[in-house]
């Protein structure tokens, strides 16, 4: 499976066809899928760009992207920046009126575990974000309900191209052996070396304007459809 991650935690300064408001996500979740993207990741932000997880905005980010591709599961993040305290997070998802397919729950960051029962509660499916360099994999392995997860986002924050494989490959390590899905991406310099990485060790892959601005020929992408399509291009140079 191949993830498109449209926008992340950036400003509209960072790119010139960065998807911020409902119409713009609209416009790249169906070019993406036009281009082979099998799945969705979202920063639902407010009017002036800031991420939010306050119902109005997460309904109007979630339904644009449904409308314009439909079919497509649409994931978005519940991680602290979004909304720092805990509780301010909890009563968020709460509020939803429209639900996401699937959040992540970084599990590096406290009280994870009652962000996740709480994501479990609606229905709604977990990626847990396993970081690199943390201890997120010994938290993740002693949560009881870790059977339930949709899959493990294993994400290498090393952001260079000469250290994000070996990066990944530790990361793997400590996260193995497991039942639960992985999808392995990185950030940067690290995202196209990761990206080789887990197609060669046959996991889901992530690629979009949120982990990297730059085409594997180091020129800037012209949208997240741009990447989708190179990233599967290096799928099918692999047979």
């Amino acid at each position: 499976m191949l993830q498109v991650c449209l926008n992340g935690a950036r400003g509209i300064r960072e790119h010139h066809h960065l998807p911020v408001q409902p119409p713009n996500l609209a416009a790249a979740a169906a070019h993406s899928v036009a281009a082979g993207a099998e799945d969705i990741h979202v920063h639902p932000k407010t009017h002036d760009g800031a991420d939010s997880l306050d119902a109005t905005t997460v309904a109007a980010a979630v339904n644009a992207i449904r409308a314009a591709a439909p079919g497509i599961a649409v994931g978005i993040p519940t991680t602290a920046w979004t909304t720092p305290d805990t509780s301010s997070r909890l009563d968020a998802i709460a509020s939803w009126t429209v639900l996401p397919d699937h959040a992540s729950v970084d599990w590096h960051e406290p009280d994870a575990e009652r962000i996740a029962q709480a994501l479990l509660k609606r229905g709604i499916g977990i990626e847990a974000g396993i970081h690199s360099g943390t201890d997120a994999s010994e938290h993740f392995a002693q949560w009881p309900h870790r059977e339930q997860a949709l899959r493990i986002l294993a994400e290498v924050v090393d952001p260079t191209a000469t250290g994000a494989t070996a990066t990944a490959e530790t990361l793997l390590a400590r996260i193995r052996p497991t039942r639960t899905p992985i999808l392995l991406h990185g950030r940067a310099a690290g995202a196209w070396p990761v990206l080789r990485l887990a197609e060669q060790q046959g996991l889901h892959t992530r690629i979009g304007l949120e982990d990297t601005l730059l085409l594997p020929d180091g020129t800037i992408a012209d949208d997240n459809a741009q990447l989708v399509t190179a990233a599967l291009h290096i799928r099918t140079a692999r047979g």
